[in-house]
């Protein structure tokens, strides 16, 4: 089951995602989180609870970014665990993104 928080902080909003990035995230991503977020202006996106994405997760999380960028609204993602990691190199994620959206992969 795929669950979130949100927390603001000062000038930043923290969503921390917890669950499997999949599929069966697509309607609480699209109609409950993404509207939330679309007030905000800096987005940290907290992975650390994140254990497993797929492909339907990897779409709905650049559709997501995308959407917030053409908004003007700066997002991050942090603490991507190892598991996550490896599928967002595989993919070549930190070069679609950027270091801005992904700064824990400069390095990589």
């Amino acid at each position: 089951m795929f669950k979130y928080e949100l927390i603001d902080e000062e000038a930043t909003t923290v969503i921390s995602f917890e669950g499997d990035l999949d599929i069966d995230a697509t309607e609480l991503m699209e109609e409950e989180i993404a509207p939330k977020l679309y007030d905000c202006s800096n987005i940290k996106i907290d992975f650390s609870k994140v254990q497993f994405v797929d492909s339907s997760g990897i779409g709905l999380l650049i559709t997501l970014i995308h959407h917030l960028r053409e908004r003007g609204i700066r997002v991050r993602i942090f603490h991507v665990s190892d598991e996550v990691r490896i599928v967002f190199e595989m993919l070549q994620l930190p070069d679609i993104m950027g270091a801005d959206v992904l700064p824990e992969f400069e390095h990589s």
